[in-house]
C-alpha cells in the first residue's frame, strides 16, 4: 500500500490520485476509437466505466463493478483488479482485506471503449463479499417458471467463506 493510504475492508483512499501521463489516449475519431490500437476509454459523466469480471477458466460472471480513471490505471499497472466503491466513494483493491485477490489474466475493452471486461484468476475461489463464488448466486425466474414460483433461486448451495470471520465488524458495502 502506498504512503498516505487508508484501508478498510479492501477499500483505500490514496492521497495522490495520479494516472500516468499517456496511459489513456484522447478520443479523436470514431475510427480511432473503434479500430485503432490506442486505449481511449470513455468514462461516464460521473467519471466511471463499467467493468464485467469473469473467471478466466470457466467464463462464469463473478461480478460487475465500476472503475474510475485511477482504478483502471492501477489495474493495468499492477495486474490485479481495482474498482471504485460508489458506496464508500473510494478506490477498492479487490481482495485486499479478504485475501481473495483477482489476478488479471486478460483485460478487454468493448468496441466503443466504454466498458471493460476482466478475465481473472481468484485466489481463494470467491469474489462475492457475501461469501459466495460469484456475486450472481441467485437466479430470477422468468416467463412460465415465474408463474409457478417468483422467489429467487440460489445457484450456489454453500458459501466459500464466512464473511463475519473475514471482515469482522467492517461495514457491509450493500446499501439499502
Amino acid at each position: 500500500m502506498e504512503a498516505g493510504s487508508i484501508r478498510e475492508r479492501g477499500v483505500e483512499t490514496v492521497s495522490d490520485n495520479v494516472v500516468p501521463e499517456g496511459l489513456f489516449g484522447k478520443r479523436k475519431t470514431v475510427e480511432q476509437v473503434e479500430e485503432g490500437h490506442e486505449l481511449a476509454p470513455k468514462f461516464d459523466p460521473s467519471g466511471f466505466i463499467p467493468c464485467v469480471t469473469t473467471d478466466f477458466q470457466s467464463g462464469e460472471v463473478l461480478m460487475v463493478a465500476v472503475m474510475n480513471r485511477e482504478a483502471l490505471a492501477k489495474t493495468i499497472e499492477t495486474g490485479e483488479a481495482f474498482y471504485y466503491s460508489r458506496s464508500r466513494k473510494q478506490l477498492w483493491h479487490k481482495g485486499a482485506t479478504s485475501g481473495l485477490i483477482q489476478r488479471v489474466v486478460e483485460m478487454r475493452i468493448d468496441d466503443d471503449q466504454d466498458c471493460i471486461w476482466l478475465r481473472v484468476e481468484v485466489t481463494g475461489s470467491a469474489s462475492c463479499h457475501v461469501g459466495y463464488r460469484s456475486c450472481f448466486y441467485r437466479k430470477v425466474p422468468v416467463g412460465a417458471e415465474r408463474k409457478e414460483d417468483a422467489s429467487l433461486k440460489f445457484l450456489e448451495s454453500e458459501k466459500i467463506f464466512d464473511p463475519k470471520k473475514v471482515y469482522g465488524d467492517a461495514p457491509n458495502p450493500t446499501q439499502l
